[in-house]
This record gives structure tokens, sequence and C-alpha cells, in this order.
């Protein structure tokens, strides 16, 4: 680990970062030293909401704050698991990617590219986010949903009537088009703030 000359630590000598997006998974180091697994206390553990969190040093530096992290966690469950009415699951990760590629957090476009193929079975057109960007070639949903949840991304205010306006020709009604916005919104905020903690790395060779 190599430090500034203020004592602010910049990077990790040796890490294997990814030089490219991808959907493989992928490792976390942070930046700031998250609380060990082994002195998380009943209130730590409560706070992660799923216990196997207490394993993802990215949630254990989260867990700094408990109530913040209850409330990021409730948020980041509802935009994605509310699906009774809505946007489908696809479409929701489909916003998430558009955000991740589009302000290049590497990890968290791995982790919701997997889920938009899972969910959708569309690997080729995800693969093509990742690899060409989020102008790359899709059909008329897809394409409405990544412009406008780009377009979020980049500055609230460069969202318009004009991408409210496509997603409904693509078929989007009001509630469908808040799911997108929510999901772009969330993973704006989300990607910036783990950007700022840390740096994804490949996994160990097998």
């Amino acid at each position: 680990m190599t430090e500034s000359a203020f004592g602010h630590v910049l990077t990790y000598p040796g890490l294997r970062a990814p030089e490219v997006f991808t959907r493989e998974g992928l490792g976390w180091v942070p930046w700031i030293q998250p609380i060990p697994e082994d002195e998380l206390t009943e209130e730590h553990l409560v706070a992660l909401v799923d216990k196997n969190r207490a394993k993802m040093p990215y949630f254990r530096l989260l867990v700094r704050d408990p109530e913040a992290l209850r409330a990021r966690t409730a948020t980041d469950n509802d935009i994605f698991y509310n699906t009774d009415s809505g946007l489908p699951r696809a479409d929701r990760e489909l916003s998430a990617v558009g955000a991740s590629r589009s302000n290049g957090c590497i990890f968290c476009a791995s982790v919701h590219s997997r889920f938009a193929v899972q969910q959708s079975g569309r690997a080729e057109d995800v693969d093509r986010v990742l690899a060409d960007g989020v102008d790359s070639a899709q059909d008329a949903r897809w394409e409405a949903i990544l412009e406008a949840s780009v377009a979020l991304t980049d500055t609230p205010v460069a969202l318009s009537q004009a991408h409210l306006d496509a997603l409904r020709a693509a078929g989007l009604d009001d509630l469908e088009i808040a799911d997108t916005l929510h999901g772009a919104a969330f993973f704006n905020w989300a990607n910036r703030l783990m950007l700022s903690l840390g740096e994804p790395e490949l996994p160990a060779a097998r």
C-alpha cells in the first residue's frame, strides 16, 4: 500500500486490477480499514441485513455507520427486488449497468451485468454495453433505458423530456419509468461512493 505526502492511501502496488469492463466476478479492496469480521456486534449484523455480507469488506466498511447502511440496503432491495409491479428485474439491472458503465465503476458493472444476463438471457446485448459503451446498438426499449440512465448519471439536468418520451415510445408506463430512474439515480450515488473508498481486483488465478 502506498501513501501520499499527506498520508492518504492511494493504491495497492501489485493489485491485479481489471483493465476492462467484465461480467467476471471481482473482488474489492478498501482504502480504509473495515471492521474485522470477528469484531462485528449484534447492531452491525442487524444493519448488514444479510449476514453473508459480513464476509465482504465493502459492507464491513459501510457498517461503521449502521443506521445509514440499513437505510441504504432497504433502498437497494426495494429498487431491485420489489417487482410485483413496475419495471421487470432485467430492465432494472440494465439501468444500473448503464449508470455503472457510464461513471466507470467496473465492480458494480460486473455485478449488475451478471444479473441483467441472468434475468434477460441477453448476454450478447449486455456484453456490448460492457465492451462498446452505453451507446452500443440495442433494441428501442434497452436503448431508451440506457440513454435515460446515462443522462441522469451525467447530471440530473441532462435528463430531458426527450428521454421520457423515448421511454414511453418504447412501451414503458409511468411506474416503469420511475423504476428506471430510481435504479440509475441510486447507482449513480452508490458507484461514486464505492469508487471513493477502494478499487476492484481480479480473482486469484486458479
